[in-house]
């Protein structure tokens, strides 16, 4: 990570986070900061605790013990509108199939219209042209009106991307988002993940289970195991020696982590 990124605010903050269920902790006493513009890959082998970890982050369950913070903002105190500062991509997109890309990228200004307009979709025009720059700069511009179904796997999830974009995020939060893609596909979602944290200043962390695409795209490596942080460095710093303390001789084929 840069010295100019270092100097930047804080879009993710975890204090202390720590998880049990009956008694085993899944994860425990975990903390780390995602800055404005920087793309964090978590790393870790099954069971680790990531999951977790990502749903603590995104306030679907409640930490034991610790806190998270958006904006500086604890994450327990963010409702309705102020929510939207946190977007979410899943493994498997979300979509609304029998909608259009767009109609599916709108839902994402949900959190800034009256709920009547959104329960009708009765977006105003200003809504419907960021949907569309968003829909552009992922590339699907000409697929705007094309059913969700009707996508290719990679497409969707780059929809999926786009209406994260059209909240408007201080923070992107990727769990495992391109687990269900080919490779060039997958390569894509997390080049264009890497591009809006630059372009946009809004944080992305994400959850992988390659290690050769966290090296490729990723600002940071934080790396879990048995539910606690082992590693949190640069990417750059993240060598053969690290590896081996995060996996010890738990490689797949291609040298990542099965």
């Amino acid at each position: 990570m840069s010295i100019a990124r270092m100097n930047t605010a804080p879009r993710l903050t975890a204090v202390g986070l720590t998880r049990t269920f009956k008694g085993h902790a899944a994860i425990q006493d975990i903390s780390f900061t995602v800055r404005e513009g920087e793309f964090v890959a978590v790393l870790g082998p099954s069971g680790a605790g990531k999951t977790t970890l990502f749903r603590c982050l995104t306030g679907l369950l409640a930490p034991d013990r610790g806190e998270v913070r958006v904006d500086n903002d604890d994450i327990v105190r963010l409702h309705g509108r102020a929510r939207r500062r946190i977007a979410v991509v899943f493994q498997q997109f979300n979509l609304v199939s029998r909608l259009s890309a767009l109609d599916n990228v709108l839902a994402g200004r949900l959190g800034h219209v009256p709920v009547w307009r959104g329960v009708l979709r009765r977006f105003d025009r200003a809504d419907r042209l960021l949907a569309l720059e968003c829909l552009d700069r992922v590339g699907l511009l000409r697929q705007a009106m094309q059913r969700a179904d009707t996508l290719s796997g990679g497409q969707q999830q780059r929809v999926a991307i786009a209406r994260a974009m059209a909240q408007r995020p201080s923070l992107i939060v990727a769990d495992e988002p391109v687990a269900s893609l080919d490779p060039a596909a997958g390569a894509g979602v997390l080049e264009l993940l890497q591009r809006i944290a630059r372009t946009d200043g809004v944080g992305v962390i994400c959850s992988l289970h390659q290690v050769h695409l966290a090296r490729t795209y990723a600002d940071r490596v934080v790396g879990l195991s048995q539910g606690r942080k082992v590693i949190d460095s640069p990417v750059c710093r993240f060598d053969e020696r690290a590896f081996g303390k995060l996996y010890g001789n738990s490689a797949g084929n291609d040298g990542d982590p099965a």
